[in-house]
């Protein structure tokens, strides 16, 4: 590995301050489960590391009703899965934390570092695109919000300028009674996603009144499936419409064959996923 300058800010603005001078040749530390192992590989080779575990703010995980789930830059999974209100409020999200990796990795890498890498197959990610979460981005201009549906660019690739960084992700609070459903597939326990995918629904008198539904590993960037979310939006779900949900999520894909899989068997995933998904979700509204 080759050397490198540490340093460890203790406020944002100084995080901030670093990154702008060393513009380029920065990259930031959090749990740094991805960015050490590419470093060992010789993929990365940054000049200049910034650990921001010793961030005060950034290691925060807040939860209120009026404005919902708050989640630091420096939160690791298993601090997500351990939450009493996001057990509550946000299962799904539980779920998926709990597919990143290993224990140890749980315990070490975050959240966001999991979302700023930018895999296609980020296993928190489609949770996080279903309860339709913001990213919270800080730079020498100031700071600025974006909805996770445009965070994403490409494989690894964001929407962050080379001196900005996430300073948190807000997930807005529940309406009403909520569902939900997380599944994926790999080849072994701790392996990356093949496919995943995510459904969380809120129920008002019988009716869907919110749907998400998004889906990992199946395109360039994690996505929302936009098109079958309305599929059930406003309407009082029967198995028909579960079906053309699930099977319009399907077409709303764009899979790729790799050594791993075929775009085939990923596009027949996503239909199934969402499937069982959606009926999670329903069943756990008692609406099927």
């Amino acid at each position: 590995m080759k050397s490198f300058e540490y340093f460890d800010p203790k406020t944002v603005s100084q995080a901030i301050r670093l990154l702008q001078k060393y513009q380029g040749s920065a990259k930031i530390l959090a749990g740094g489960t991805d960015l050490f192992l590419r470093m060992r590989h010789g993929v990365l080779s940054p000049e200049v590391v910034v650990d921001i575990k010793g961030i005060k703010a950034l290691t925060r995980l807040q939860y209120s009703s009026q404005k919902g789930l708050r989640i630091g830059a420096a939160v690791t999974h298993a601090e997500v899965q351990a939450h009493s209100a996001v057990q509550r409020y946000y299962g799904a999200l539980v779920a998926a934390a709990g597919w990143v990796g290993s224990r140890q990795t749980r315990h070490r890498g975050t959240v966001i570092g999991n979302l700023c890498n930018a895999s296609p197959a980020a296993d928190t990610a489609p949770a996080l695109l279903a309860y339709r979460a913001t990213v919270h981005i800080v730079g020498p201009d100031g700071e600025r919000e974006v909805a996770l549906d445009d965070f994403f660019s490409g494989p690894g690739r964001t929407v962050l300028g080379p001196a900005e960084m996430v300073t948190a992700v807000v997930l807005p609070p529940p309406t009403g009674t909520c569902g939900w459903g997380f599944l994926r597939r790999t080849r072994t326990a701790i392996d990356i996603a093949l496919v995943s995918s995510c459904a969380v629904i809120s129920a008002d008198h019988g009716t869907c009144s919110e749907v998400g539904i998004s889906l990992g590993a199946v395109a360039a960037t994690p996505l929302r499936a936009v098109q079958a979310e309305r599929v059930l939006r406003g309407q009082q779900p029967t198995a028909d419409l579960v079906e053309t949900a699930a099977k319009t999520a399907a077409t709303e894909c764009r899979p790729i064959s790799d050594v791993r899989c075929s775009a085939d068997y990923r596009k027949s995933m996503v239909d199934v996923l969402t499937r069982r998904c959606v009926q999670s979700a329903l069943t756990m509204l008692r609406m099927l």
